[in-house]
């Protein structure tokens, strides 16, 4: 059944379907943890649709298949969903472009809706259940659909996990769960369930490979003032493990278990980030038992990284900075040459020149190397169906990031391929004018990201220009390079943990994007510090240290179009950027460097 089209497989959903007297099947992006980037196993929506983004919703009835996905995707999403079935519906900000929008109106009274509750957050279900309700229709939760059809589907991973390297991690596991513990008690709850992956490894200083890019492992932790229960499969812990996890007095259980234990646990009170766990572990909860719904506390530790893990992610900005020196050099020499470069090839060297660095683990996210009207899919990768070479004239966008054992990358450039032409410049340089504006705000403590975000899409605004994605998103310590609750976005909600605090990690990364032309993003990485130039008449300001360690190209900027402060903004940062990165090259590729540095 492997080998079946995505039409083939929509008529054996369907007929099972009625088997099942099921009307509606929902498929959700999320596996029990719900998380963004999925183990194999847990990739149902991609396997039925063959839209391979990493966010979207599948909406299945007898008449009408539909893919949910917001405007990072459109254009992939309709190259992708051709001849297969399926209908891109183009999720915007406006509450009436959702999946259960379109429920409500196309639905009868009374049809039966599946989705499998295992992949269904809490959060999810209620606005599901509101729905249900409001127009009679019926919810099934109990079954996986898809699972049925799905022969030969993939095992769920197995790889070891292990401790990270002793003087990375400012807090200790213990210091750790003793916080979260403090945290229980002073909002007087007993019990505390986490299926979120990352938040699981920064508990228990523990990274894994269960999951492509994010370096996690497949678990559910309880923490309760008696105990921390581990849910794992356990021939992933070594022996060395198990003995520090003891010692820490961390109890580990199988990882099928959670559901009994959590029938079974004795707390009065459990706490729940609804977001982040599955209404299937929810409704395994005795109905005596107070469910307090809230964020997970360590979700707002994490956010928030101290100074000596600070200190490690600039090492590793520094290891990264280095092997893409080595890599835009040999970019530019090839070019030069007239090499046959594809964006395939991109993604292998740019890989190459990273695994050179002491510590580089792989990747920490999907490379994405779009030359021309590819690089104006936001999300865009080059598959050895589908890819361009890199000749003639154009520009060539690069978003690549590694994971180090002391720090996560994300870096965004943009390369000029032949002649860029006056209108790519143009626009090169307004987004590097979005980019400076954010770079060299200065705001309130506490102060909600997604206010921001307006001072750096400003400068396109005024040219009736815009972005369809986030402006910066958290990025973790040697962890997921997605992490919140920290989100730079006026599409975001603002609620009460959107607030910025020092030590954040957050991404620059404003674009602008030409379907079927060409595509400019820059990004790099900040840190979210004090400000120590004002008085504190009106409190605590911030400022962003900027982190990522790259020349930003200069052949596509049109300087006129810079003011003086944005000049000596650009002129700084290539001094820092020279000064950190020099003394660990040599030749060739610190020649590079001193010249893509230069002073404008």
């Amino acid at each position: 059944m492997n080998d079946l089209t995505v039409p083939e497989k929509l008529v054996k959903l369907r007929e099972l379907m009625i088997h099942q007297n099921v009307d509606a099947l929902v498929v959700m992006s999320a596996d029990p943890h719900m998380s963004e980037y999925l183990p194999d196993y847990w990739k149902a929506r991609q396997w039925l649709s063959g839209f391979s983004g990493s966010v979207g919703t599948l909406v299945v009835t007898q008449n009408f298949a539909g893919l949910w996905a917001d405007g990072r995707y459109w254009v992939q999403a309709e190259q992708q969903l051709a001849g297969t079935g399926f209908q891109l519906q183009k999720l915007t900000s406006d509450e009436s472009s959702t999946h259960l929008v379109w429920i409500e109106k196309n639905l009868k009274s009374g049809s039966v809706i599946s989705v499998n509750g295992q992949t269904l957050s809490i959060q999810q279900f209620k606005a599901l259940e509101k729905t249900a309700k409001q127009h009679d229709f019926k919810l099934e939760i109990q079954q996986d659909l898809i699972g049925l059809i799905w022969s030969n589907r993939p095992e769920l991973p197995s790889k070891n996990i292990h401790l990270m390297p002793e003087g990375l991690n400012a807090l200790s596991r213990k210091e750790k769960i003793q916080a979260i513990r403090e945290t229980l008690n002073s909002k007087a709850i007993e019990g505390h369930f986490i299926s979120s992956l990352d938040d699981i490894a920064w508990v228990l200083n523990a990274r894994g490979q269960d999951v492509e890019y994010n370096p996690v492992f497949l678990s559910h932790l309880y923490i309760s003032s008696q105990q921390a229960v581990l849910f794992v499969d356990s021939t992933k812990v070594d022996i060395t493990t198990q003995e520090a996890f003891k010692a820490d007095g961390i109890e580990i259980r199988n990882y099928q278990d959670t559901a009994r234990f959590l029938a079974n646990i004795s707390d009065a009170s459990v706490l729940l980030d609804p977001a982040k766990v599955s209404i299937d572990h929810q409704q395994a909860i005795a109905n005596d038992i107070q469910v307090v719904y809230d964020i997970n506390p360590s979700t707002l530790f994490k956010s928030r990284k101290h100074e000596s893990e600070i200190a490690h992610i600039r090492h590793a900005m520094l290891k990264d900075g280095v092997a893409l020196c080595h890599f835009f050099h040999w970019l530019e020499q090839a070019l030069h040459h007239q090499e046959n470069i594809s964006e395939l090839t991109i993604d292998e060297k740019i890989t190459a020149f990273r695994a050179q660095q002491d510590g580089f683990i792989g990747p920490s996210f999907s490379t994405i190397a779009g030359f021309n009207a590819n690089g104006a899919l936001p999300h865009y990768r080059a598959t050895q169906e589908h890819y361009s070479l890199i000749e003639g004239d154009g520009l060539l966008l690069i978003d690549s990031g590694g994971q180090y054992v002391d720090g996560t990358t994300d870096i965004t450039r943009v390369v000029p391929v032949g002649t860029p032409t006056q209108q790519q410049k143009r626009d090169y340089t307004l987004v590097l004018k979005c980019h400076i504006a954010l770079a060299k705000t200065i705001y309130p403590e506490g102060l909600a990201a997604p206010l921001l975000d307006s001072i750096c899409r400003h400068t396109l605004w005024q040219q009736g220009l815009d972005y369809r994605h986030g402006t910066g998103h958290g990025v973790g310590f040697a962890l997921n390079v997605h992490e919140g609750p920290q989100v730079l976005s006026y599409y975001a909600p603002i609620h009460a943990y959107s607030k910025l605090r020092e030590g954040m990690i957050i991404s620059n990364e404003p674009g602008l994007y030409h379907e079927g032309k060409y595509g400019i993003r820059i990004e790099n990485l900040v840190a979210n510090q004090l400000h120590a130039g004002f008085e504190k008449t009106y409190g605590e300001f911030l400022e962003f240290e900027t982190l990522t360690l790259c020349p930003i190209h200069l052949d596509c900027i049109v300087i006129d179009m810079l003011s003086n402060e944005e000049k000596d903004w650009l002129n700084h940062y290539h001094q820092t950027v020279q000064e950190r990165l020099a003394e660990h090259l040599s030749g060739e590729v610190l020649d590079w460097l001193i010249y893509n540095t230069r002073k404008i």
